[in-house]
């Protein structure tokens, strides 16, 4: 089981609460915010884009909307340590513990996120939807937990899924066949609609903790919970019995309709493709409530925040998984160029020729989005992609350390693949164990990292001066 990270490395006490978040991301310069009435049809998107990864973005009044939008909220790696209360190093560790050691929520009475309650339902008037890529096929919902329960047990499942607005109370979701789904054909089967509850302008930990990889019957709030080293408040709905979280922004709630579809799409997605359009779930809203003067959260499709949200909580699972079967494993990455899902980075100390390999293949069986792993030595920095491709450049040679896997399950949001069918690729980029000493050396200056350049700098000299 993985070990909490020691408290002696925390960086900073967690950040709870949304509102919170953004008070420390304004303390140290990382919030901007943008003149009010920026359009909510792209220019705010185009805006989010601009400062992605910089800065988060805060938009008064869009499109001329009363209610305030926020972007860009987990658009880095450190801040997502820092909303953790771990420094970088104990990202995933902090994870890894907290998945496996889930703390139940604390059910109570009232709630902020329920101190206004609307039952006749306009969504447009309700909240700014924006628009964000050329040719997604209108607003949409995009940094929403989807919170479904159980029908037989109770047990919610939390995740994230893309909702377009089609009717004033109606919007259309994306399901995969994943746990949303399966507790969508158990109300079909029983003949009734899956109770739901839409979670928008929630902290940086709830955000990350449902995109848990996690057993289905598994609450992913009591992830959040382990996160915050707390219980996490929960609120019973209005209309329904899901219960969400008591500090959140704004909650939609509604039903999956059993046998319902409507055309939804396309809509642009984390691989910076569109995802087409075809026939999808539809989500009929019973009732919004919210906040006295809420914070509506969007992701920009395909941006940094969506590509890390997603990546995480895939590199903890991972490198648990591996681990089990492969103690010489370090650290894993999902690469910002690989999409954060489809091309992973294995840091190992190897101790036998062929373990490598084998590494490869038990990455590709942690999940089938995963097209290619390059495995590296514990001397390269998989976090920096110069690094890496140097490691490939100087320790691989195609030969005798490339692996091919074809006609395998890949991402179906792979456009490159025939539906989901695609090749994976490995790549051992690691030294021969029985190499000379000196023919991997790596060159290193004596004394360079502890040169203090202010110490041995002139200011305002110049080169003619000192050849007087």
């Amino acid at each position: 089981m993985p070990m909490a990270p020691n408290a002696a490395e925390t960086a900073a006490a967690p950040c709870r609460t949304l509102r919170a978040w953004l008070d420390r991301l304004a303390a140290t310069d990382r919030l901007a915010v943008a003149r009010p009435g920026i359009a909510l049809e792209y220019e705010l998107a185009a805006v989010a884009n601009r400062l992605d990864g910089r800065k988060a973005s805060l938009f008064p009044r869009p499109g001329g909307h009363p209610v305030r939008v926020v972007s860009g909220l987990t658009s880095d790696r450190d801040w997502m340590a820092e909303a953790m209360g771990v420094p970088p190093s104990g990202l995933l560790p902090r994870f890894q513990h907290a998945a496996a050691n889930p703390i139940p929520c604390e059910e109570v009475a009232e709630a902020p996120v329920q101190e206004v309650v609307h039952t006749e339902v306009d969504l447009r008037r309700i909240l700014p939807l924006p628009t964000h890529n050329e040719h997604d096929s209108g607003p949409y919902i995009t940094a929403g937990l989807l919170i479904s329960r159980n029908p037989r047990n109770g047990i919610q499942n939390v995740s994230i899924h893309r909702l377009q607005l089609n009717a004033p109370d109606r919007l259309g979701v994306l399901l995969l066949p994943r746990h949303t789904m399966s507790y969508l054909q158990m109300a079909e089967e029983a003949g009734t609609d899956l109770e739901v509850a839409v979670v928008v302008g929630v902290d940086p930990m709830s955000l990350l903790a449902s995109q848990a990889i996690a057993p289905i019957d598994t609450d992913e709030l009591e992830i959040a919970g382990a996160l915050h080293g707390a219980p996490l408040p929960v609120v019973r709905c209005r209309t329904n019995g899901v219960r969400v979280p008591a500090e959140a922004e704004i909650v939609i709630e509604g039903r999956v309709l059993r046998e319902v579809r409507e055309e939804e799409g396309p809509f642009g997605e984390f691989p910076q493709y569109y995802g087409e359009r075809a026939p999808r779930h539809v989500i009929q809203v019973d009732a919004v409530t919210h906040r006295k003067a809420p914070i509506f959260h969007t992701i920009v499709g395909g941006g940094l925040e969506h590509l890390l949200l997603g990546g995480i909580p895939r590199e903890a699972t991972l490198l648990s998984h591996l681990k089990r079967s492969f103690p010489s494993v370090r650290d894993v990455h999902l690469s910002k160029g690989g999409v954060c899902r489809y091309h992973l980075y294995v840091q190992m100390e190897k101790r036998s020729e062929g373990e490598a390999k084998n590494v490869i293949l038990g990455a590709f069986g942690g999940h089938y989005d995963i097209k290619q792993v390059i495995v590296v030595d514990a001397d390269v920095n998989i976090h920096d992609p110069r690094e890496v491709e140097w490691a490939v450049a100087t320790r691989f040679q195609a030969d005798r350390d490339l692996v091919v896997i074809g006609d395998s399950q890949c991402s179906k949001l792979d456009p490159s693949t025939r539906d989901g069918l695609g090749a994976k690729m490995g790549l051992d980029a690691t030294m021969p164990l029985d190499a000379p000493p000196m023919r991997f050396k790596r060159i290193a200056v004596p004394g360079e990292r502890e040169v203090v350049l202010e110490d041995v700098l002139q200011d305002g000299v110049s080169w003619r001066e000192e050849l007087a």
